[in-house]
This record gives structure tokens, C-alpha cells and sequence, in this order.
């Protein structure tokens, strides 16, 4: 392994910080990032249900105007942000005489997240939760983290600034979350492995030639979930799953080679965690996001939440499954990332997304989508190598946000540059 994999083993970040909460006695004051989205949406929904417990005092949402007035009205936050400045004047005429601030744009994101909190839920979706996030840990604020890009393309940079700042990371996606409740009260150094389950996707008994061959709609048609379209085409690649390892990596401060995947059909084990007695504490549940979504916020209590209980005997068998490496090639590539550099993460990450676009417009094969992830990581690996020498490139290390976002815009330029190549 190189310097980025050692044979360290996971060290539990998220899980070993100071527990997220308010002061005994008083409610926990919630910042939301993403308000109108769906993960904002099923918080709010908890806070709405569990008053004694929550209370909302800052909201950023993007354009939906509509209803981020209606949640406005409802939880009386004292400050507000929105994308445009035409929607701050749409939502100061919806509101009337409402007392509230409202912010705008990249300056009210960072606003709403350094705002006075007990927890700050970051659930944009995509690069534009980076800074946010990033302010909100640099304010103190603990964090609930529903924003999958903040890890994959700046988990290192996101993971000093957490230990720098001694918060709370607390993971919402079902997997994550899963490895966080495994290792409750657990000593980082008995963990052996940390294990990520995958349902496999639309193509898991597919051969090779039928992948080769798929269409827009069997790649849509996943088996288990109801996702929106790129997050479903990950799925089908896998590269959702590599994703969620370079997630758990940056996470739980672990090493890749202490990471494994295993392909469970019926998504009822959401991860498991191994410990070096060979003892294994998995974390079971039908699949339902209020469920991680209530664990972040409440931590570290549980309360009671109406959703279906799980029933093992109706359920009746669980299967697993090794990932085909062969088949799905996209997973070994975020091994891969993990192992080159820092920002390789984003460069894969931004890569996929142009490939996945491609895709979905009906330009490229399916099968292209890993060859053009592929592609650009083996650009990214020479320009280090250039950097090393001396010639013109990128070192790879992740000193601060513009670095990020430099890698990814390289990423993205290259994606198009070779897609229109292979033409």
C-alpha cells in the first residue's frame, strides 16, 4: 500500500467525537442546509413532531420559494437563505410582516451554517455544500452530514479542519450510519474491518456481454430503491458504492485497506463493523431514511419513531454476495483514488458525473462510464508524477477549498475532452 493506505487501523472519527447535543435541559437548535430537499424536509418533519426536543432557528434552501415560506410560518427560524436575490424579495413579500432575515447566495449559505446551533444538517446536494459545511465546522457547530460530495471530494480537508475544531460528524447516509451506531461505545483500535453492504443494482446476475448492451431504462430500474437518476446509475456501476467507501474512509478516519464491500440483495444489514476478536456488530432495519436521519439529530439519545419494524421470520433468508470486481469495475477505481491522492476522490467523483450525464442523454454506452472514470484517474496519476518532477501539474494535496474545486473543474474538463474523442 502507499503512504495514503497503511496498515492503521480505522481510528473512528466520526464516532469517537464529542456527542452532538444541547445544553441539559434545553432543546437542540437546528441550522438546515437544504431545507426543501428531501432530507430537510423529513428533519423538519421530526422537529415539527418532537417540539420539547428541537426548535429551528436558521433554513437555506435554493429557489423553492413556495415552500420554504410555508416552513418559514411554521418554525419561525430568525434567519433565512435563499439562491438569488429575486427570491429574497419573493419570499419577503410571501411573508408579510413575519420577523425574519433573510441572506443570499454563497454569503447566506455560510451564514445559516455559522448561525448559533446545536447541529447544522447539511443536505444540499452537491459541490455547492462544500464551503457551508465547511463553515459551519470552522464556526464549532456540530454537524449532521447528508451531503455525500463534502466527503468524497474533500474528505481530507473536511477531516482536519473536524479534528482541528473538535465537532461532532455525524454521518445521515443509511450505511454510514449503520458503522456509526456499530462502533457505540467500542475502542477504535479493536476494530478490524469496516464492511459496506450494496444491493448490487439492476445488473447484479447480468453478464458481461448484457452490461455491454444495456439500455437508459434497465440501468433506471433498480430492484430496491427509488432514487433519482444519477444516484441510480451508481448504482448500477457501482460507483455509488465506491463513493460510500471513500465516504467511510474520510469518515471514520480508516484506511481503504481496512474497508470492505459485500453485496446483500435484500437491504436489510445496512453495514457491519468487524472487530479483531472476529466479532461482528451489524446494524439491521428495512430501509427508511428517517431512521439515520432521527439517529444524527437526537444523538447520542434514540426516541421513538413510528416506522415499520423490521421482521426477520416474514423477511425469512439474507444473502451475500462478493462484488464482481470484473463486471463492475467502478468500485476498485475508488480503491484507486484512495490510494493515489487527496483530491483524486474529487477527480473521479467530477469525472463520473460527466460520464453518468453522457449516459443518461444517451451519448455514450453504459459500459463507458467506468472507462471514462478510469481514463481520467490515469491523467490524474501522470499529472502528480509531472508535479513531482518538477513539470507543470497538480500535487494532489488538498490545502484548502480552492484546491477542490480546481480538481474538480480539471476533472470535468477532461471527461468532456475524452468522451469527445471517443466519439
Amino acid at each position: 500500500m502507499n503512504e495514503l493506505a497503511s496498515d492503521s487501523h480505522p481510528s473512528s472519527s466520526a464516532g469517537s467525537q464529542k456527542p452532538a447535543g444541547s445544553r441539559a435541559g434545553s432543546r437542540k437548535a437546528l441550522a438546515i442546509l437544504g431545507s426543501t430537499g428531501s432530507v430537510g424536509e423529513q428533519t423538519l418533519a421530526v422537529a415539527l413532531a418532537e417540539p420539547e426536543r428541537f426548535s429551528v432557528v436558521a433554513l437555506a434552501a435554493g429557489r423553492n420559494i413556495e415552500k420554504l415560506a410555508e416552513q418559514v410560518r411554521v418554525f419561525r427560524p430568525a434567519l433565512v437563505s435563499v439562491a438569488e436575490p429575486a427570491g429574497a424579495a419573493a419570499l419577503r413579500d410571501a411573508l408579510g410582516s413575519v420577523d425574519v432575515e433573510i441572506v443570499v447566495g454563497a454569503e447566506g449559505l455560510d451564514a445559516v451554517a455559522s448561525h448559533p446551533a446545536d447541529l447544522v444538517v447539511s443536505s444540499l446536494v452537491g459541490a455547492v455544500g462544500l464551503a457551508p459545511t465547511l463553515a459551519a465546522i470552522r464556526a464549532g457547530r456540530d454537524v449532521a452530514l447528508a451531503n455525500k460530495e463534502v466527503m468524497v471530494m474533500a474528505g481530507a480537508l473536511v477531516l482536519r479542519e473536524v479534528q482541528k475544531h473538535d465537532v461532532a460528524l455525524l454521518p445521515v447516509d443509511s450505511e454510514h450510519s449503520a458503522i456509526f451506531q456499530a462502533l457505540a461505545g467500542q475502542r477504535a483500535e479493536d476494530v478490524a474491518r469496516l464492511i459496506l453492504t450494496a444491493s448490487g443494482g439492476p445488473f447484479r446476475t447480468w453478464t458481461s456481454e448484457q452490461i455491454a448492451e444495456a439500455t437508459i431504462e434497465q440501468a433506471l430500474d433498480h430492484p430496491n430503491w427509488d432514487m433519482g437518476p444519477k444516484i441510480t446509475i451508481d448504482s448500477a456501476t457501482l460507483m455509488n458504492k465506491g463513493l460510500e467507501v471513500i465516504e467511510a474512509r474520510w469518515l471514520f478516519d480508516t484506511q481503504p485497506d481496512c474497508i470492505d464491500v459485500v453485496v446483500h440483495p435484500q437491504s436489510i444489514i445496512h453495514s457491519l463493523v468487524e472487530f479483531k476478536d472476529s466479532s461482528v456488530i451489524a446494524q439491521l432495519g428495512l430501509p427508511d431514511m428517517r431512521v439515520p436521519i432521527v439517529v444524527a439529530l437526537a444523538h447520542p439519545e434514540r426516541i421513538a419513531l413510528d416506522v415499520p419494524r423490521l421482521d426477520l421470520a416474514a423477511i425469512g433468508r439474507l444473502d451475500f454476495e462478493v462484488p464482481d470486481r470484473k463486471r463492475f469495475p467502478c468500485l476498485d477505481l475508488a480503491y484507486e483514488a484512495l490510494g493515489l491522492s487527496e483530491a483524486a476522490p474529487a477527480v473521479v467523483n467530477a469525472a463520473n458525473e460527466i460520464a453518468v450525464s453522457a449516459f443518461l442523454a444517451g451519448q455514450i454506452r453504459f459500459t463507458q462510464i467506468a472507462e471514462t472514470n478510469g481514463a481520467v484517474l490515469n491523467l490524474h496519476a501522470s499529472r502528480i508524477g509531472d508535479a513531482q518532477t518538477g513539470a507543470d501539474g497538480g500535487s494532489g494535496r488538498l490545502r484548502d477549498l480552492d484546491d477542490v474545486l480546481e480538481a474538480d473543474a480539471w476533472s470535468r474538463a477532461c471527461a468532456r475532452d475524452w468522451l469527445a474523442a471517443s466519439a
